[in-house]
């Protein structure tokens, strides 16, 4: 099967309905986080390297929008959103500038880890919204959470960040995963919160853990700390918002099913009752479920009284990790 580049539109807690761009190959990333919902990274990278031509993926997000908007379906937002880090691909800054022709505003998600060379930058620059991912200002906690490429260095992320932030003039996010008892204290809040004062981003989201994570100690952080979170970043930045709710059910139907819900699960596990609603709307039975599950296309993981359904990435086992 051809490599499923483009999937959506999806609902997203950040974007709206967004048509998801998965331009990096499966789970190759600069970090292989502890909470990924993704699983465990299996190619380690932090050197920037061509992966597919710019207009293969043009032409796979240009049939998908031009499929969508026949449907009648909205989407705000094109989202560099890989099951990897997307500002590896050394052709991104090419590809958002080919997709500014379908007229639709476009966003990348980055962890960062990147951020500090200036060709990365010079790429992000062109895109109209921006997220960097701020989990820790110490060594130790960063290490544990983002488990980073040996060659990355938390100060030059950083400082990254900070040159980022001078020079943009697009939107720009930052999100930071909270995970109990590793940076939910109140020291660790505070010096989050003090390092995004200086970068004044338009909004910050905090997070935890809603899907499945990759190593079973990852805990949810609790109520009060999550409070104390939002207390202590609402006082120093404009806008504050708590992703730690489902984003909703409703994935659009742009093609053919199979195609549709192994490309939305390869980056965003879906839970059962959304699949269902899915199938029913594109008209197809739960045996699609069953037969990819039998061929191991799909994983089925329970987490917090839910079943996700996870694409399964070669050398993954039926848990979502290596």
């Amino acid at each position: 099967m051809e490599r499923l580049i483009a999937f959506g539109p999806v609902p997203s807690r950040r974007l709206g309905r967004s048509l998801g761009i998965n331009n990096i190959p499966a789970k190759i990333c600069s970090y292989s986080c502890a909470y990924c919902q993704v699983g465990r990274t299996l190619q380690m990278s932090a050197e920037r390297r061509p992966y597919y031509p710019p207009q293969q993926i043009f032409d796979q997000v240009a049939q998908k929008v031009a499929e969508a908007r026949d449907l009648g379906l909205t989407i705000d937002y094109l989202s560099f959103v890989p099951d990897g880090e997307p500002t590896l691909d050394r052709n991104l800054g090419e590809e958002i500038e080919r997709l500014r022709s379908l007229g639709i505003k476009i966003a990348v998600i980055s962890n960062a880890s990147l951020i500090w060379d200036e060709r990365v930058r010079e790429d992000l620059f062109k895109a109209d919204w921006v997220s960097v991912k701020v989990d820790s200002l110490e060594d130790k906690a960063w290490r544990r959470i983002d488990r980073p490429h040996r060659s990355l260095r938390l100060d030059m992320i950083l400082q990254g960040i900070e040159d980022f932030a001078r020079e943009y003039s697009g939107i720009l996010a930052t999100e930071s995963m909270l995970l109990a008892g590793v940076n939910d204290d109140e020291a660790s809040l505070l010096a989050i919160a003090e390092f995004l004062e200086k970068i004044d981003p338009e909004v910050s989201y905090i997070s935890v853990p809603i899907r499945p994570p990759t190593e079973s100690w990852v805990q949810m952080p609790s109520p009060e700390s999550l409070y104390l979170a939002y207390q202590i970043f609402s006082q120093r930045l404009k806008r504050v918002e708590l992703l730690v709710g489902y984003e909703g059910d409703c994935f659009d139907f742009t093609g053919e099913a199979k195609e549709d819900i192994l490309a939305i699960a390869s980056v965003h596990p879906m839970r059962e009752v959304a699949l269902r609603r899915f199938l029913e709307k594109s008209g197809n039975s739960w045996d699609i479920i069953e037969e990819l599950l039998e061929k191991k296309e799909l994983i089925r993981i329970e987490y917090q009284g839910n079943s996700f359904y996870l694409r399964r990435h070669e050398r993954q086992d039926k848990t979502g990790t290596e």
